[in-house]
């Protein structure tokens, strides 16, 4: 059975062959409602510019009269049966169009809800998108949540058709209607569309020529305002991205393949290969079907690397320059749209796919879920909530591998991720680093020549002396939630009974040691390294070492942990300091929690940045429902029962 043809197989090669013509052609999504008339505006557009070819009116005409149907331009975009059966757009079409300005590519998407998923995976290659509101329905869910996920997929250059105006006799107020409604939605979106048209697609209004009927209306048709959009910079001005997609051995050379996704390389430029944080120079590039070695390469090109040297590289790796690489972390924010057959949930795992990189990933929190409709916003952090099928929601995804990312906001061809459950793609979204650090400084030493100085004194011989094993008890919990108080009480009754113990507080160490520290995430994850590196050194040297400090990201946790750990015998407890969020502000011994509330404190834990509480805490000393005297009696016994100096 001969199958139909593929939407973007009823056009000309002299159709297709005229896309060639511009490098700055515009690839443009049509999106909207189902039947607000997308594939008719589309099949007029291209009638009304020349673009399809001889006798193709004629035959779709001859179609219609054999199966008694009335002509529509939609079946010139409509060429699966199913489609024409169900008056519903299923798939989405890639369609080369020209107007004297410029080549186009229009990626016409489907509108209803159950095709979403289509409609975002055409939509996701495109700088510019085009939405078809119909005059008489008004802006509809559909529409609101269309405009959203263009908003997701970061396509802020947006023309608005408003088309069936033939249905309401080309009523002026009724436009404007409209048109004050949808750039009220896109508004809230932070999106100020270039222009609203008044439009009939069915017959030919304002798209390519303008309308004696719209005598109200002064601005562009379709083709007009569509030529008046500025494309985006080109990519190769981006910091180089390159996500390693092969690696292929041919003679004595190892060929590195993959596409460029933005920026540009040159023979001779030393390399950065993320997050293995491998370093080589290139030195022969391999573009095909390029009978030379050309000297350079930039985005949009396929190409072979070869390098100066034979470095271990995997796919999935993110190639850039030394200078403006990817952030590093195991933990990112992402904005979701979710597509997926069961609902999205905190604990769930999927598989993450990004670039050609695919690792597992845990739904680690739900903090928002977003009403597309009218965008207001739930806040999920109970952790009860989950984002059901075509919801959008703000997700923490956390992973065991370390991950190359790039915000959205800063690289739009990187910034994206696709989540896969078992064999199907359930969601896909952008990145955002808010409230979490770039890793990378933390895992990347920067000093060379050293050699390691080993004490001649054992720890066997301090825990003996001291009577007790050196090591470190690492508090973590919210401000106001005791960590400070319990520490303090326990080391003062610890030295009484002879113990060598020292309390390394957060304010004491900011005063001094780590005076240089703001609070961004950055600067929070290099304040706990540091003292991680402290306290690993006091446990070395025999004491036991209170740190009290919020240390709200579990990976800088873990990094203090494999600190004391490097040391002969390092042995490391994590204490969840517990209360809820409203017993530490309600305490609020400091006045942080206010002035935070009050917007006077940026990226607090707990109110404007997250907190991650222990997986696997060793002790958890719940002070909502015990006294501080309690709390360090649990913790005094604690330590008396881990730290006997004659225990491996």
């Amino acid at each position: 059975m001969n199958k139909p043809p593929r939407k973007f197989e009823v056009f000309t090669d002299a159709a297709r062959q005229a896309g060639t013509r511009s490098a700055r052609r515009l690839d443009i999504a049509i999106v909207g409602h189902v039947d607000h008339g997308k594939s008719t505006l589309v099949g007029r557009l291209l009638h009304d510019t020349g673009t399809l070819p001889d006798g193709k009116v004629e035959a779709i005409r001859k179609m219609c009269e054999r199966r008694g149907m009335a002509f529509e331009w939609a079946f010139v975009m409509d060429a699966f049966q199913a489609e024409r059966d169900q008056a519903v757009t299923i798939d989405a079409a890639h369609i080369w169009f020209s107007t004297k300005k410029r080549d186009y590519v229009i990626v016409d998407a489907p509108g209803h809800r159950e095709f979403v998923k289509n409609m975002v995976s055409g939509a996701a290659s495109c700088s510019a998108a085009l939405l078809v509101i119909d005059a008489g329905e008004g802006v509809r869910e559909q529409s609101r949540r269309h405009a959203y996920f263009l908003h997701l997929l970061g396509l802020s250059r947006i023309t608005v058709a408003v088309n069936k105006m033939d249905a309401v006799d080309f009523d002026g107020a009724r436009f404007a209607a409209v048109e004050a409604d949808i750039r009220d939605y896109l508004a809230e979106l932070g999106i100020t569309p270039s222009h609203v048209v008044p439009v009939s697609a069915r017959d030919g209004d304002n798209i390519a020529a303008r309308s004696e009927r719209s005598s109200w209306y002064n601005g562009p048709t379709v083709t007009e305002a569509l030529d008046a959009i500025e494309p985006p910079e080109a990519d190769a001005e981006a910091p180089l991205r390159l996500p390693v997609q092969d690696i292929f051995h041919f003679d004595d050379r190892r060929i590195i393949a993959g596409r460029i996704e933005s920026g540009a390389v040159k023979i001779g430029d030393e390399l950065l290969f993320s997050p293995s944080n491998k370093r080589a120079r290139l030195s022969r590039i391999e573009s095909w079907p390029e009978a030379n070695a050309p000297e350079s390469a930039a985005a949009g090109q396929s190409v072979g690397l070869i390098l100066d040297e034979q470095i271990f590289v995997e796919r999935g790796e993110v190639i850039s320059h030394v200078v403006e690489p990817p952030l590093e972390s195991n933990v990112f924010r992402g904005h979701v749209f979710w597509l997926g057959r069961e609902p999205l949930a905190t604990g769930k795992q999927y598989k993450l796919k990004l670039g050609t990189f695919e690792a597992p990933v845990e739904v680690q929190s739900i903090d928002r879920i977003i009403d597309v409709d009218d965008l207001a916003t739930v806040e999920a952090a109970s952790g009860g909530a989950a984002i059901e099928r075509n919801g959008v929601g703000e997700v923490v995804l956390r992973s065991r591998a370390m991950l190359a990312l790039d915000e959205f906001a800063t690289n739009r061809r990187t910034g994206r991720f696709v989540l896969v459950d078992g064999y199907d793609i359930a969601g896909g979204g952008i990145i955002s680093m808010r409230g979490y650090p770039d890793q990378r400084q933390l895992i990347t030493g920067k000093s060379s020549n050293l050699f390691a100085v080993e004490d001649g004194i054992s720890n066997a011989s301090r825990w003996q002396r001291n009577g007790h094993r050196g090591g470190v008890v690492w508090f973590t919990g919210l401000s106001g939630s005791g960590k400070t108080t319990i520490a303090l009480e326990a080391e003062r009754q610890l030295f009484q009974k002879g113990y060598q113990v020292f309390v390394l507080d957060g304010d004491n160490v900011r005063g001094g040691l780590n005076a240089n520290l703001s609070f961004s995430p950055e600067d929070r994850a290099e304040n706990i390294r540091r003292v991680g590196e402290v306290a690993a050194l006091f446990a070395d040297a025999g004491f036991v070492v209170l740190t009290a400090f919020i240390s709200p990201y579990r990976a800088d946790r873990e990094r203090a942990r494999e600190a004391a750990q490097r040391h002969p015998g390092g042995v490391f407890h994590e204490v969840y300091v517990k209360a809820a969020l409203e017993i530490c502000e309600e305490r609020d011994p400091k006045g942080l929690y206010r002035k935070a509330r009050a917007g006077d404190i940026a990226d607090f834990t707990g109110i404007s940045a997250p907190y991650e509480a222990p997986e696997e805490q060793q002790l958890v000393i719940d002070t909502g429902e015990q006294s501080a005297e309690q709390s360090a009696a649990a913790l005094v016994a604690y330590i008396e029962a881990y730290f006997v100096a004659d225990e491996s």
